[in-house]
């Protein structure tokens, strides 16, 4: 009996250890170094990520159910576009054509507070600035995977790229015959005093395209030597449009004989509009090329449908739609199908010049008024606002 009292009470100083020892002490929690310091932490400024994969981004855009799209491409392009992402989507697309510089200028006014969700086409010179005052939000898209190079995109995160346009001369070859003028090779021919008041370009304060032109003059010349080409160009031209494609929507008839501008858009005149009558001219000495982008605005009231569209403006869902609707730039993303015409007419997207991007980004609005400056007075009448 003692023996059995022995063993009870050594059971009983047991199980009462063993109790006690069910508490981990403070000093026996995981070392610090196995917890996520504070400072691996993505930056509050980081891109967003698409939340929680594809499909959950999609079924919260559903929810939100509307987007509102500014868009600087040509409108027949901009109407299918949003269209397809109505169809897809389920989602209420509404959109605006506007240039880049319409754009801007309203962006910068709202000042965080915009009236549309996402930016689409257009060049990037507008974007940046827009970029540089805090009104893009950055996003990290996965479709960006496709995109053919890093120049196809803005380092943040701010803009992507959709396609890729040439700068270039069209000229009417039936009216420079009548004339008796041979059609400008290079920019330098623009010059010439034979070709005063038959040239158009569009307007700086408006336009992406005109800005380019500033910014490749600038980087062909040098600083002095582009702003006096821009000034002695101005006594030749006749009209500056509202919008970039403004000159090559004249050409064919005739009432522009030389414009400025994008060589794709002089392809949606031949091809589309049936004008055979205009010629393309990519200037010999070289030329520079634009980057079309898409980005959403800070403070878009429509934030994943606004990321969504990111994600299908850089698919082929989207951009394989530009050459059945007048547009035949170059394509930047490796799954698009590029478009024949392009190629058909001479067009090649490699033969380019470099073209400084950081420079456009920082200096391009010190740039467009420095040549405002230097034009004066001189130019106030033709510069075309509606």
């Amino acid at each position: 009996m003692k023996k059995f009292f022995s063993l009870l009470l050594a059971l009983t100083l047991v199980l009462s250890l063993a109790a006690c020892g069910g508490d981990k002490p403070a000093d026996t929690q995981a070392p610090a170094d196995t917890q996520t310091p504070a400072d691996t932490q993505a930056p509050a400024d980081a891109p967003a990520e698409p939340a929680d994969g594809m499909d959950a981004l999609i079924e919260a855009a559903k929810a939100e159910g509307e987007l509102v799209v500014y868009g600087s491409c040509e409108e027949d392009y901009l109407a299918v576009a949003c269209a397809k992402f109505e169809e897809l989507y389920g989602i209420k697309t509404t959109y605006q054509r506007l240039s880049t510089g319409e754009v801007q200028a309203k962006i910068e006014e709202e000042n965080g507070n915009p009236s549309a969700d996402v930016w689409f086409g257009g060049t990037t010179d507008p974007y940046n600035v827009v970029a540089a005052k805090g009104l893009l939000e950055p996003y990290a898209a996965e479709n960006a995977s496709h995109l053919l190079d890093d120049q196809y995109r803005d380092a943040d995160g701010n803009w992507y790229g959709i396609y890729k346009g040439i700068l270039g001369f069209m000229v009417n070859k039936d009216e420079l015959a009548r004339l008796n003028l041979e059609a400008p090779q290079d920019w330098d021919d623009l010059l010439k005093p034979e070709y005063k008041g038959l040239i158009w370009l569009s307007n700086y304060n408006t336009a992406g395209t005109a800005k380019l032109v500033i910014n490749t003059m600038i980087q062909k010349k040098g600083h002095d030597e582009g702003i006096q080409y821009l000034v002695d160009l101005d006594k030749n031209i006749e009209v500056y449009t509202k919008s970039g494609s403004g000159p090559s929507k004249n050409v064919g008839t005739g009432e522009c004989v030389i414009g400025i501008g994008f060589l794709h858009d002089g392809i949606t005149q031949i091809v589309d509009n049936g004008y055979e009558n205009i010629e393309l001219v990519i200037p010999s000495s070289g030329t520079s090329f634009e980057v079309g982008a898409t980005a959403i605005f800070k403070g878009a009231k429509h934030p994943n449908a606004a990321k969504l569209w990111i994600e299908y403006a850089l698919s082929p869902d989207c951009v394989d739609q530009a050459q059945d609707n007048g547009s035949y730039q170059f394509l930047v993303i490796d799954n698009a199908k590029q478009p024949a015409q392009a190629a058909e007419f001479g067009l090649d997207p490699d033969n380019v010049m470099k073209y400084d991007f950081e420079d456009a980004k920082n200096n391009i609005e010190t740039y467009i008024g420095e040549v405002m400056s230097a034009l004066g007075s001189a130019a106030d009448d033709r510069f075309q606002t509606e």
